[in-house]
């Protein structure tokens, strides 16, 4: 995140370490990538939200996915199962796990790292009107040719035991109908107050147009 864009419009990414939490929508973003990415800067005392991790991709097909995520599953301790390895159906908690396994966790810096660490699935309803960042190194598009065959980890997840794949659909098509609402009063919102600047700046003489341009106030 530090050497990259840091919005989707292009923007520097010096304005992301100014904030106090750095929130990442992960669509379109390969897994693995995001997760090294994210764990780099949470070593580097940055807090990180993932949001819309059921969005996530990952290069190989669903079903070779499925095989692989099998042999994990079959993991466990001989003695009692209850002891781990815990095998997480959750898109959220798979990610963090993946985080987890690129940081120094039993060590007191990687637990410190991965307190700054939140992963959801959806939005949140408290980050849900925040500006949202991408990684453009771990985007889909950048890393995967066309042609190979990907998966998403929502489906994997659902195939694995999810069972909030729908809910979450449900939540993020309420709050995408909330958001259009919403910026269609504040797209009237700015257009008053553009034309109430505009008819301020006409009363104006030269000379005052002239010195408040110069100070950047219209």
């Amino acid at each position: 995140l530090r050497s990259l864009v840091g919005s989707r419009l292009g923007e520097p990414v010096a304005a992301m370490f100014s904030e106090s939490k750095v929130i990442v929508d992960c669509k379109g973003h390969m897994l693995g990538r995001l997760a090294s990415c994210v764990a780099k800067e949470l070593l580097n005392g940055q807090k990180v939200v993932l949001v819309r991790c059921e969005k996530l991709n990952q290069s190989g097909s669903l079903y070779r996915n499925f095989l692989k995520w099998g042999e994990f599953r079959r993991k466990a301790t001989n003695v009692k199962h209850a002891h781990g390895p815990f095998h997480h159906r959750a898109p959220s908690k798979i990610m963090q796990r993946a985080i987890r396994g690129m940081i120094p966790h039993k060590t007191f810096k990687g637990r410190c790292a991965l307190d700054r660490l939140e992963c959801f699935d959806g939005v949140p309803p408290k980050y849900a009107r925040k500006k949202l960042k991408i990684v453009p190194r771990a985007q889909k598009i950048n890393c995967l040719k066309p042609h190979r065959p990907y998966c998403t980890l929502g489906d994997l997840s659902t195939k694995a035991g999810w069972k909030y794949k729908e809910l979450i659909e449900r939540l993020e098509a309420k709050r995408l109908a909330n958001q259009a609402k919403y910026w269609e009063v504040k797209k009237g919102y700015v257009a008053k107050w553009l034309d109430t600047k505009a008819a301020a700046a006409k009363k104006l003489t030269k000379d005052q147009q002239e010195i408040l341009t110069a100070a950047g106030v219209i």
